[in-house]
């Protein structure tokens, strides 16, 4: 059955690689299949032979049927047009709300039953994603809804077509009674820890059925660094800690024999119905089925071949499986507890109590199988992932149980569902406090190349380590000193070899599509410059510089890739100020400054225009918005790009100018205010957009242009005529995309710049 399974996968993988083409190889497959069919070992292998090539058959078809159904329909043709329609289907996923570039918008998928467009209406089965205003927000699960809009093509092969500019959707019929059942679960989850600090209140929903709406990014990047973002999601341990205490219940209860069958398969479908029939909900659920057979006798061999019938059977049913991460890592993971977490227990037991053997084993061997695809993703292993998942393993369990147990009890008496949900929540205090200092050790994590030939290397080296682990498990001197070299690797700062180089006065983070910059005033001091759109990445930034003390924090404007990472700033170090720009302008970046601000203690400040200040090596004086000028903007953030604080820095004799996000009329207002102003570094204004005053940007004279930019990004930055025009006047430009973080340096009288 594991054998089928792996087949299922590449043959499900084959269809989406290679589309129709798939056919030409299926038919080789079943030549061969044929011909070992009536060959001399027909007795021995034809059988198994014939049924992979079935299965391999049925998967791939599916796949190529599906996707030909989706493709190759009146919705997709019209999407093609672009064209104007008029669409009545069924809500199948729950609205989420994003931030767009102008104004807050909603997203959701529908399950289109009818499309009139260009004067002809169509009666079909397709998914559509719908992008939406505000309204769409109220449009329940199991909804029949009519709206209208643009049909645009859809990038993803599992939707037919994008409904851009929908209008408010009209319910034509309410959800079926056991959608209204569930919404009213979650809503009283959510309402059993209302009264519950923020992370609490946004991480018990989550905990229990995947409701992860209002979670922290700063918390969800350190529950990623400590291999903890499984418990964010719906995965197959929601389901196996639910139907558990359902089971147990049961039990308790005087419930025997096939009844306590019954009870279980409807603790699944509720578990299903609570946290959606979506696809990653099913797999989960499936996933979960695996881990409970895990549990009975025998359990190592009939949850290894019921692994192997969960893959056959979800990629029958979701072909689009096959290029989903989170299937991957399901997969492994439950590979890796059925296969490697059993010797590793034995092995452990001969030395240590069985529960605490067990215990150490089930998450070290669901973490080394998903090892190569985690750092694939993210680009980065988990050092502490064992030790964290290890730590917040007593807790969970309460959690999820008190967590739905105050949700159901919150439907008949509130009060008594907000105890219990306190319950629930002070457990879920200890897993966010787990997270949160595990991200902080010094080795929490380590990077690692997303390459093939890394990603390779890494999985070859987890087989060495999954072969080699039993043999130093049932040896206490060998695996305790393994486990103080991981200690002693986690929390002790390495040196990281030729950084900060000698010399330094200005580091630009790489802190992808952002900006975030460090001007050094002293040992182990400095000024910060923005804070780039990931807490983790500017605190990885200062950790590697040595920085505890900042004397102030400059957010030149509150666009989210300059302010979202404030909190990585703050932590762990002593602040003296937070200084902003005079338009409090998206809302959304200020009330996110104010509130990660006020949590250190700090009262963010207007930065004093023209006043200048001495702080240790630094000379720092505000160039720019002028006083008088506006504070309040339109609130989507579409002016907050000119009222960017502009610095004038001087670093042991080094000229920068630090331009934040300026764009040309504000440039064009820096030239006339100081004409001849000459530097010997730029920070090259909004990532090195098109939009300058080439002018103004050439006269200053700069010897080194930096560029914060984000690999890949959409927005076309930076600018070719840009860096070409820098580079004309004998700028040297040097781009994090390509060099990391970038160290500017002075040596002599001389300037220049290097990459990490």
């Amino acid at each position: 059955m594991p054998l089928l399974g792996v087949v299922a996968w590449l043959a499900a993988l084959a269809s989406h690689l290679l589309g129709a083409w798939v056919w030409v190889l299926l038919g080789a497959v079943a030549a061969v299949a044929a011909a070992a069919a009536a060959g001399p070992s027909r007795r021995r292998h034809g059988a198994t032979v014939v049924g992979l090539a079935l299965v391999a058959v049925a998967v791939a078809g599916s796949a190529v049927l599906r996707q030909q159904a989706i493709s190759d329909n009146p919705v997709a043709e019209l999407a093609s047009d672009r064209a104007a329609v008029v669409l009545t289907g069924t809500v199948v996923s729950d609205p989420r709300p994003v931030s767009g570039r102008f104004a807050e918008q909603v997203l959701l998928r529908l399950e289109v039953r009818e499309v009139t467009g260009r004067g002809v209406t169509h009666r079909l089965a397709t998914p559509v994603l719908v992008i939406g205003g505000e309204a769409w927000a109220a449009a329940a699960l199991g909804s029949r809804v009519r709206t209208s809009g643009l049909l645009a093509p859809a990038d993803g092969g599992d939707l037919a077509a994008v409904l851009t500019s929908a209008r408010d959707p009209v319910v034509l019929e309410r959800p079926d009674v056991w959608w209204r059942g569930a919404g009213a679960v979650r809503a009283s989850i959510r309402a059993s820890v209302a009264h519950r600090p923020d992370d609490q209140r946004a991480l018990v929903p989550a905990l229990v059925d995947g409701d992860d709406a209002g979670l922290d990014p700063a918390l969800a990047d350190d529950f990623r660094t400590t291999g903890l973002t499984h418990l964010t999601a719906v995965s197959g341990t929601n389901l196996t800690l639910v139907v558990g205490f359902l089971l147990i219940l049961a039990r308790w209860c005087r419930v025997r024999g096939r009844w306590l069958y019954a009870v279980g398969a409807l603790g699944i479908l509720g578990f299903v119905l609570l946290a959606r029939t979506e696809p990653s909900v099913l797999r989960a659920a499936v996933m979960g089925v695996v881990g409970l057979l895990a549990m009975g006798s025998n359990g190592q061999q009939r949850a290894f071949r019921a692994l192997g019938v969960a893959v056959v059977v979800l990629l029958l049913v979701q072909p689009g499986l096959a290029v989903s991460v989170g299937f991957a890592l399901s997969v492994l993971a439950t590979a890796g507890i059925v296969v490697l977490a059993p010797g590793w227990r034995d092995a452990l037991a001969r030395w240590l109590p069985r529960w605490v053997a067990e215990a150490v084993s089930v998450p070290a061997a669901a973490q080394l199988a998903c090892t190569p695809v985690v750092a694939a993703i993210s680009g980065q292993v988990s050092l502490v992932a064992v030790v964290a998942n290890l730590a917040v393993a007593p807790a969970v369990g309460p959690a999820t149980v008190l967590g739905l147990a105050g949700g159901l009890l919150g439907l008949a008496i509130p009060a008594a569902g907000s105890v219990v949900g306190t319950g629930a929540a002070w457990c879920v205090g200890w897993i966010v406090a787990v997270a949160r200092r595990g991200a902080d050790l010094p080795g929490a994590a380590l990077d690692w190349e997303a390459g093939v030939g890394s990603v390779a290397g890494l999985g070859l080296l987890c087989v060495v380590l999954a072969v080699a682990a039993p043999w130093l498990l049932r040896r206490p001197l060998a695996a305790v000193g393994l486990a103080i070299v991981m200690v002693v690797g986690v929390t002790a700062r390495l040196p990281s070899p030729g950084w900060p180089p000698a010399g330094w006065v200005l580091v630009m983070c790489d802190v992808g599509q952002g900006d975030a910059l460090v001007l050094r005033a002293g040992p182990r001091t400095a000024v910060v410059v923005d804070v780039g759109p990931d807490p983790s990445a500017v605190d990885g930034c200062l950790d590697d510089l040595g920085i505890d003390v900042v004397p102030f924090v400059v957010l030149t404007h509150f666009h989210a890739d300059h302010v979202d990472g404030l909190g990585g700033a703050l932590d762990g170090r002593e602040v003296g100020e937070v200084e902003t720009s005079r338009m409090l302008d998206p809302t959304s970046g200020v009330e996110a400054v104010l509130s990660t601000a006020a949590a250190a203690g700090l009262a963010p400040l207007v930065a004093p225009y023209a006043e200048t200040r001495v702080v240790g090596e630094v000379a720092l004086q505000v160039l720019w918005p002028l006083p008088g000028s506006p504070t309040e903007g339109t609130g989507d953030g579409s002016h907050a790009n000119d009222a960017s604080v502009v610095l004038l820095a001087e670093v042991r004799g080094v000229r920068i100018l630090l331009a934040g996000d300026l764009e040309p009329p504000g440039q064009a207002a820096l030239a006339r205010m100081l004409p001849g102003l000459d530097v010997d570094v730029l920070k090259v204004p909004h990532h090195g957009s098109r939009h300058q005053d080439l002018d103004f940007l050439t006269s200053l004279r700069a010897e080194v242009g930096l560029v914060s930019v984000g690999a890949d990004n959409d927005y076309g930055h930076p600018a070719g005529e840009v860096l070409d025009a820098l580079e004309r006047t004998g700028t040297e430009v040097l781009r994090t995309d390509t060099a990391g973080d970038l160290a500017v340096v002075v040596e002599g009288g001389v300037v220049a710049a290097v990459g990490r």
